[in-house]
């Protein structure tokens, strides 16, 4: 597996972005059985997600994390889980750092496992999840939830379910 990162805001460096990354990923692909995949990893600002996500989304506005998946998921039924990708180079990620840290101390949680999480997310968008219905949303939060157990990571939906 590899796990290329590229770091533009050197905080991302100082955190350890690529150790949390490469944690991240090895976890999500080893709970789908995928031994061999490619990932790159853009650690960067809120400025510069703002952008991406303008370009990409048309939403001129910082968010946490962005994925872009190097094929596009086969149709599904709501709740299934996706097929594995045909290809061993997954896709792209960016994380912005400003909204990770605030994210993280807003919820009172540990800034690596925050930032694991969402790492675990982006890289189960790269393998076709989504949450665009309830039932996706379930199961992909459910795989999130299992994966993290198993990065002794508590679960990050708990507040959300009381």
């Amino acid at each position: 597996m590899c796990v290329d990162t590229v770091i533009e805001d050197d905080r991302w460096g100082e955190a350890g972005l690529e150790a949390l990354a490469e944690r991240a990923a090895r976890a999500a692909l080893d709970w789908h059985g995928i031994g061999a995949a490619e990932v790159v990893v853009l650690g960067c600002d809120d400025a510069r997600i703002a952008a991406l996500n303008a370009d990409f989304r048309g939403k001129p506005r910082a968010t946490n994390v962005l994925s872009w998946p190097s094929q596009d998921a086969p149709p599904r039924a709501p709740g299934d889980r996706p097929g594995l990708p045909q290809t061993d180079e997954l896709g792209d990620i960016a994380i912005a750092w400003d909204t990770c840290r605030a994210e993280a101390r807003l919820q009172g949680k540990p800034f690596d496992h925050h930032v694991t999480h969402l790492l675990v997310h982006a890289v189960l968008h790269l393998l076709g999840y989504d949450h665009e219905n309830d039932p996706d949303a379930e199961t992909m939060e459910a795989t999130e939830r299992s994966i993290l157990q198993k990065l002794q990571i508590p679960d990050p939906y708990q507040e959300e379910d009381r």
